[in-house]
């Protein structure tokens, strides 16, 4: 599913690969990950984020957008598949400096209330989360149609990036700096585990240099 996100992505804002250096491949808490970074041209840094573990019993996938170029919110993407469980979770901060037209992804989460839900549990960040994000767990047989909401979600989000208003780099790296800090400083599901495995100074190199591109 991440190379498609990926091909959708550069369709709307032409992608260039950048250098993710030591953090390209790792082996953290007995799960191998492949990490990719780009620059999306007039949107922002994206990164990608695939993991395998446990003689292939997990999968795990991660879409991140951190916008610099356009006035939207940053945008994750979380997909896990463990145990015969597929988990889908999509989550919108508010890193705007104005505000941004999402009703199209509000379109998106009402079509998709069909679908199992599920709850994430409670946050330090839920205060900064905008309410287009929602969570989905299901089985193997909700997969295809976790897919097409991964897909209609992500095409609702750059529709609207499309017409957002551009705006400064620095203020909205800033404006990300704040999450990410955040994640570092409090922690959170996926941070725990990177701070566990690679210890904190790798962890905050990792994110701030390569998934979320605010340093």
């Amino acid at each position: 599913m991440i190379s498609k996100m990926l091909q959708t992505i550069g369709a709307a804002f032409p992608l260039e690969t950048k250098d993710a250096g030591n953090y390209q491949t790792m082996k953290v808490s007995g799960m191998k990950f492949q990490i990719q970074v780009f620059y999306a041209k007039g949107l922002g840094h994206v990164s990608a984020m695939t993991a395998k573990g446990f003689f292939g019993l997990m999968k795990m996938d991660t879409l991140i957008i951190t916008p610099t170029e356009k006035d939207m919110p940053l945008f994750s993407y979380d997909r896990v598949l463990a145990m015969g469980n597929d988990t889908l979770i999509f989550e919108l901060y508010d890193t705007l400096l104005g505000e941004a037209a999402l009703t199209g992804l509000d379109k998106v989460k009402t079509a998709a209330a069909v679908l199992p839900a599920h709850d994430p549990g409670e946050h330090w960040y839920d205060s900064i989360k905008l309410s287009q994000s929602f969570s989905k767990k299901g089985k193997k047989e909700h997969s295809a149609a976790f897919d097409a909401v991964a897909s209609d979600y992500l095409k609702a989000f750059l529709a609207a990036a499309g017409t957002a208003a551009s705006c400064d780099g620095a203020a909205k790296r800033e404006k990300a700096s704040v999450y990410v800090e955040g994640l570092l400083t409090h922690g959170g599901p996926s941070t725990d585990v990177f701070k566990k495995g690679i210890g904190d100074e790798k962890t905050a190199d990792l994110f701030r240099k390569v998934l979320f591109g605010t340093r």
